[in-house]
């Protein structure tokens, strides 16, 4: 069984095997044949995906595809319908970008709706989705980050948790990617404050830039910390812990059981 490189690459496949062309022909930077399809983003071996030695529970053996749930067709069901009749009316009505042009597809998984947004143009939709009467996405509850480094071009992604109390409730995530040598995303403080610390943070944890932020800088980490810990490319451990007199080394510098 062929091996990858290191533990934090358990999503990376090996160059030998060919789960790199099944992932190029199906991958998520582009749509499967039938887009209602499972996409195969990764395929991960052993209990752990680890390939040092040291999975001692016996499913070293194990070989099985990282599946993302691949593009909604309409009718989506619930409101969903609704909300993308009422985004794409009022992306119309305004000076900007075209429905088809800013949303890059829609995805529906366990009963909640994922709007795919071109990066340049997620300042005019999430404006538009807090004004419209008809939408009214008047809180943002939270902006997180995701590594992909498996996804080429697209390896950083940002996730916005929109909520609209004026109409019952209802929910919509957005979500951005960019590339990992272009790590800039438009900061949308601007429509909702209440982002400002939820973008520091991702930034602080991924490396995100966010454009247009008043204040980009570390909020967790000190503001000398190299890197951004939460990268699947991040070292594990990195710190050493002396416990009782014995020191105990990082995971990455740890004897690997054969």
């Amino acid at each position: 069984m062929s091996e990858e490189k290191k533990t934090g690459d358990e999503l990376k496949p090996t160059p030998d095997d060919n789960s790199g062309q099944e992932i190029a022909e199906q991958g998520i930077g582009g749509l499967p044949a039938r887009s209602d399809e499972p996409v195969v983003v990764a395929r991960k071996k052993g209990m752990f995906g680890s390939s040092l030695g040291n999975d001692t529970t016996g499913m070293g053996g194990l070989n099985r595809p990282i599946l993302f749930p691949g593009a909604a067709q309409r009718p989506y069901g619930s409101y969903f319908d609704q909300l993308a009749d009422d985004l794409e009316a009022s992306l119309g009505r305004a000076d900007g970008p075209a429905y088809d042009e800013a949303i890059e597809r829609v995805v529906l998984h366990n009963g909640e709706m994922t709007l795919f947004v071109a990066r340049e143009h997620l300042p005019r939709v999430a404006r538009v989705l807090r004004d419209d009467p008809s939408l009214r996405f008047e809180l943002c509850l939270d902006v997180s980050g995701v590594h992909y480094p498996q996804e080429t071009g697209r390896e950083l992604h940002a996730v916005y948790h929109l909520l609209s109390i004026t109409n019952g409730s209802k929910r919509v995530r957005l979500e951005v990617t960019a590339p990992d040598d272009d790590p800039h995303i438009p900061s949308i403080v601007e429509t909702y404050p209440g982002a400002d610390w939820h973008e520091r943070e991702t930034w602080d944890m991924f490396g995100i830039q966010f454009d247009g932020h008043p204040s980009l800088t570390r909020i967790l980490m000190p503001d000398d910390w190299p890197g951004h810990p939460q990268r699947k490319d991040y070292p594990l451990g990195g710190i050493p812990v002396e416990y009782k007199g014995a020191t105990v080394p990082p995971p990455d510098d740890r004897r690997s059981y054969n």
